[in-house]
């Protein structure tokens, strides 16, 4: 089942031989990037992915609204995140919650062990960094935006 997840997630973010090229970015702190990812997010036409290992109740509310609009318009959303055993148990309640309304609603959630990732990747746009999308609060946080990241399809050689 856990191999499964896996894959599933590996082909989401990487689509087997597709990698990114960056050809331009933005640097967000956190008070000027959730405006910027909700204008991408609400522009989405194929796939929302985002990995955040912390979820909390509070940030994630938000989020729900425009995924509900997302799912409705047909783009798929995934969100990775650690297993609700690895956040902390005062928080699980709000974790199981917030993953329960996301999987109501046709998001599909994963968990993976040990997980640290914080990136989104909205059809072709990148955002890395430090915070945590479904969680963040009060902390300085970094995220940068590779705007325009042009899929490149590579074939395999015939020495592969």
């Amino acid at each position: 089942m856990k191999i499964e997840l896996f894959t599933l997630l590996a082909k989401t973010l990487f689509q087997e031989a597709k990698m990114f090229r960056l050809s331009s970015s933005s640097l967000y702190n956190q008070s000027t990037f959730y405006d910027k990812f909700y204008k991408d997010l609400r522009s989405a036409r194929h796939r929302v992915v985002i990995e955040s290992p912390f979820i909390t109740q509070r940030r994630s509310i938000s989020l729900l609204v425009v995924f509900a609009k997302l799912k409705k318009r047909g783009v798929e959303v995934i969100v990775n995140t650690k297993p609700i055993e690895e956040h902390d148990p005062q928080h699980q309640d709000q974790v199981i919650k917030a993953i329960e309304m996301m999987q109501s609603m046709g998001v599909t959630v994963l968990m993976t062990i040990g997980h640290h990732r914080k990136l989104a990747i909205i059809d072709d746009i990148l955002y890395e960094g430090s915070l945590n999308i479904l969680s963040q609060n009060d902390s300085c946080e970094l995220m940068r935006r590779v705007d325009d990241a042009c899929l490149l399809y590579t074939s395999p050689s015939p020495r592969d």
